[in-house]
This record gives C-alpha cells, sequence and structure tokens, in this order.
C-alpha cells in the first residue's frame, strides 16, 4: 500500500461513513467499473474504523462517558436484582428490588442495546446476500435510488419533539431494522438511521446523536476479532504507518462529516444527497446494463 492510497482510503472512509451516501455502495460500484481490487487487508479496514470510532467519541464525548459510567451502574444494579430474585426464590427472603431506569442516560443505554440487538441479527441474516448483491451494479443501483427517496421523503418532514424519555424500546427496535438493513450497498447506515429516528418523531439534533452513538456497538462488534493481526502488522514494519496516517485521515475527516451531518438535519438540507445518490444509482444501473 502506498501512502497516497492510505489517505485516499481515509478520505473516502471518512466521508462515506457519516454522509447519508452508502460507502459500500460506492466500494462496489468502484470495484465494478473500474476492476479494481480494493481489498487492503481486514486489520486496515479495522483501523479506518477505529479512525471514525474515535471521532464519534470526540463529537459526543459527554454523553458516551455518561453513557459507560451509567451502564456499569446499570449492570451492577441488574446483578444485585439477580441475586435478590434468586435469595428471595430459594431462602424465602423478602428483599426489596433495585430500580434499573433511575434516569435518562440508563434509558439511553437500554435504548442502543435494543437497536443491536436486530442491527446484528439482520447483518448475520444478511451476510451472504450483501456478497451477491456486491458482484454487480443492479443491487447497488436499485438500492441508492431508494436510497435517496427515502432521503427526500423524510427531508421534507417536520422536525419531532421526541428525546430519551419519550422514546421507547419499540422505536429502538425499528431503528435497529434500519440499520441492520443499511448493509446492503447502497443504502447508507447513517441516513436509514437518521430516516427512521425523524419518521418515529424524533427531535433532529437527538436523531443525529442516537444515529452515530447507535453505531458504536455495531463498529466494535464487526472488527474487534480482527484486532488479533495487530501484531503481525507491526512486525511487518512499513505499511503500518501507513495505516496510521489512514486512520488519523479518517478520524479527522469524520469529525468534520459529523458536523457537516448536524447542520444537515437541522436545516433539512437531506435533498443534496438524496440528488446524488438518485444520480450515482441511475449511472451505475446504466452501466450494469448498457455497459460491456
Amino acid at each position: 500500500m502506498s501512502l497516497l492510497q492510505a489517505i485516499l482510503l481515509g478520505l473516502v472512509q471518512g466521508i462515506t461513513e457519516f454522509l447519508p451516501v452508502s460507502s459500500s455502495g460506492h466500494l462496489a460500484i468502484f470495484q465494478y467499473i473500474f476492476k479494481v481490487n480494493t481489498d487492503t487487508g481486514m486489520l486496515f479496514e479495522v483501523m479506518l474504523h477505529l479512525g471514525t470510532l474515535i471521532a464519534v467519541c470526540v463529537v459526543f464525548w459527554k454523553d458516551i462517558k455518561k453513557l459507560f459510567i451509567e451502564g456499569i451502574h446499570l449492570l451492577a444494579d441488574a446483578c444485585i436484582n439477580l441475586k435478590t430474585l434468586f435469595s428471595n426464590k430459594f431462602r424465602h427472603g423478602n428483599d426489596a428490588y433495585r430500580r434499573i431506569v433511575t434516569n435518562a442516560y440508563r434509558k439511553f443505554v437500554l435504548l442502543i442495546l435494543v437497536t443491536t440487538i436486530p442491527t446484528g441479527i439482520i447483518g448475520i441474516a444478511l451476510n451472504g446476500v450483501v456478497d451477491m448483491a456486491s458482484s454487480s451494479l443492479l443491487i447497488p443501483g436499485i438500492c441508492l435510488i431508494i436510497n435517496a427517496i427515502v432521503l427526500l421523503l423524510v427531508g421534507s418532514l417536520p422536525g419531532g419533539r421526541k428525546k430519551v424519555k419519550a422514546s421507547g424500546y419499540k422505536e429502538a427496535a425499528a431503528i435497529g431494522i434500519a440499520q441492520g438493513i443499511a448493509v446492503l450497498p447502497g443504502i447508507s447506515r447513517s441516513g436509514s438511521t437518521i430516516s427512521a429516528c425523524l419518521a418515529l418523531g424524533f427531535d433532529r439534533n437527538f436523531a443525529v446523536k442516537y444515529s452515530f452513538i447507535a453505531s458504536l456497538p455495531a463498529i466494535i462488534g464487526a472488527n474487534i476479532l480482527e484486532l488479533r493481526h495487530l501484531g503481525d502488522a507491526v512486525s511487518s514494519g512499513g505499511n503500518f504507518l501507513y495505516y496510521i496516517i489512514g486512520m488519523i485521515v479518517a478520524g479527522v475527516v469524520g469529525y468534520v462529516c459529523i458536523r457537516i451531518m448536524m447542520y444537515v438535519v437541522s436545516n433539512k438540507k437531506f435533498s443534496y444527497f438524496a440528488y446524488y445518490c438518485a444520480i450515482v444509482g441511475i449511472i451505475s444501473l446504466g452501466f450494469n446494463f448498457f455497459a460491456k
């Protein structure tokens, strides 16, 4: 891998991870049209995702810190309640149970967990379909046009008022389904989850926050096993420095794109991305049917 390639891939990752244009769709199109193998190794892909993960953590640091702390306390209280259950059932005790959801951040933790479950199930179920869909431009083209239609429809909706306290677990599951479907090339993860949030009446700023924080478990869960290759990559020398540079580029660009998305959603500017996705989708279908 050259330094230029690492920088370019970092740019692509940072831009397409957070803007509603579908990174997987663009990757499939790039591979098909230019006959280029963009497989740079799982470790590099993990590090690019790590860069964008860090960008999310920087932008929403206060919320993520609170979520982590309250998540630990929530887990501790759940374990104590489990102990109390066994004591009351088998030792004829009469101890009171602790309340689990005591503040908004604890509920936010549970909402994110509920969102993650259908995302994981759908991601596993569609794994084979995704590989097949990426072998031509038909599915990416259709999905990009669908993505454009969704962005146009949702972009015109009035802003809702729901935040954590008014949000339900059924709504969290619906957002998880939207996030799971976004594994299809051409469907944007950020676009689908933010659209789902807005359609469910979420506050616009909270919709962006929810979308990007909900991406953290998916990113971590999908890539954590690949960290076992870290030692081999370090020992191989040269390329690892380029991996680091690509990760930094992805993180910096990702940070900027998160800020852009916050402006886009707040000011109902989805239409620009919708038109772009529609054009790219039509071009993809043209290549699929007419290019030799």
